[in-house]
Formats: structure tokens, C-alpha cells, sequence
């Protein structure tokens, strides 16, 4: 990647962008990210960025946004924090928070890992991380979103019972990040068996990608609780 969203703190690895925003995309890239947006220096306070919600909800690559739209969409008492480094992926999220006049929806066009960590602890209820790049060859291992100090920030942003879901159809990354989770302390893995992982949650929602059927395995959902201290 040659285009970074902002500042070099860290590489990104993958694409920036993709096709060309259509003239709407770009007007709302302009003018309704800004309003949506925090600056890159300021800590990521989804209780000051989204005032007034109890519960908030974190999704880390939110992609072509129809999950994080969608559970927004569902859930209008709850605030949503959505962060994606793929311009085209938060121009299709903004489209769809004009769309459903959504307000309780917060986007930025950054690398999760560096909002993260500003983001003060025990702040979130919920955090998804569905579908990561799973960059699967081995000597690609350390660019995969899931690594044992970014595991150790999802903790600590996690309220004690606080949930994580990570999602995957590529099985050298289940294999990679599984263990990683497991040997995170204060997190619990929710499956008691193995339909708890192969199969859909209830309150998952299907995306286009997923849909695609891109990986070597049927998705699974691994679910995790934070512990209570």
C-alpha cells in the first residue's frame, strides 16, 4: 500500500482504495466524514464521541459496512464505532447512515490498531472483528490483524463481560488466531461445542463477502467474554 490513511505511525498492508467514488461517494467522504470522524490525535472515546448511549459496539474493518449498518440499524439505543482503512468500504458506510438517517454511527478512515490504542479502558460492550485479511501465507503471519499485543488492547478496551467476535473462512487464520485468543488472559471462550463455532450466531448478519464463499472453510464465529476482574 503507498497511500496510508493518515500519518505513517504504522504500514498498512493491502489496498487504500479501490474503483473511483462516484461524485455522491465523494461529496460525502467530504462533507459527512468530517462530522463523523475524530482527529488522528485525539483519544477514541466512543462515550464522548457518542454521548448518551449506554452501550457501545466496536467493529474493527468493517468492509462494505453491511454489518456494521445493519446492527446499527437494529440496535438505535446502542452507539457504533466503526474503523476501515479501504476509502471505498467508508464511503459505503456513510451512503448507508445517510440512507437510514442513522445516529448513532461514528466512522473513521484510519488503521485500528493506532485508535485503539488511545482508546481508554473498559469502554466497549461488544467488538467485531469479521473476516480479517488473513494474509495466509506464512511469511505474512505478522501482518494478520490478530497478534498476542493487539489481542492484550481488545482486552483492555472490553467492559468486564464485555463480548468479542472473530470471524473466519480461512483456516490458517482460525489456526493462527485462536490460540492467540485462548492464551489472552481474562478472556473466555464462549463454545461448549463445536455447532457453537461452525454455526451463524442468531444476531450475525450476513455480508456480501461472506457470501462469496472467498475462503477454504464454512465461516466460524469464535465468541469470547471478557472476564470479570
Amino acid at each position: 500500500m503507498t497511500d496510508a490513511p493518515h500519518g505513517p505511525s504504522r504500514r498498512l498492508y493491502g489496498r487504500a482504495k479501490g474503483h473511483p467514488l462516484s461524485a455522491r461517494q465523494q461529496q460525502l467522504v467530504d462533507t459527512l466524514l468530517p462530522a463523523l470522524s475524530w482527529a488522528d490525535e485525539a483519544a477514541a472515546d466512543p462515550r464522548v464521541l457518542l454521548p448518551g448511549f449506554q452501550n457501545h459496539v466496536l467493529e474493527i474493518g468493517f468492509g462494505a459496512s453491511e454489518h456494521l449498518i445493519g446492527q446499527a440499524a437494529r440496535a438505535p439505543d446502542t452507539g457504533f464505532v466503526g474503523i476501515e482503512p479501504f476509502l471505498n468500504g467508508v464511503a459505503k458506510a456513510l451512503a448507508g447512515i445517510e440512507e437510514q438517517s442513522l445516529a448513532n454511527v461514528r466512522v473513521k478512515r484510519a488503521d485500528a490498531r493506532d485508535e485503539i490504542e488511545r482508546m481508554p479502558d473498559a469502554c466497549f460492550d461488544r467488538i467485531f472483528l469479521l473476516f480479517p485479511d488473513p494474509w495466509p501465507k506464512k511469511r505474512h503471519a505478522f501482518r494478520r490483524f490478530v497478534q498476542a499485543d493487539t489481542a492484550a488492547q481488545l482486552v483492555r478496551i472490553l467492559k468486564p463481560g464485555g463480548r468479542l467476535r472473530v470471524a473466519t473462512d480461512v483456516r490458517v487464520y482460525a489456526d493462527w488466531a485462536l490460540p492467540i485468543l485462548l492464551e489472552t488472559g481474562a478472556l473466555d471462550w464462549q463454545a461448549s461445542s463445536a455447532d457453537d463455532w461452525r454455526s451463524e450466531p442468531a444476531d450475525h448478519i450476513t455480508t456480501r463477502y461472506q457470501s462469496k464463499h472467498l475462503g477454504d472453510i464454512d465461516p466460524v464465529f469464535m465468541d469470547f467474554e471478557r472476564r470479570a476482574a
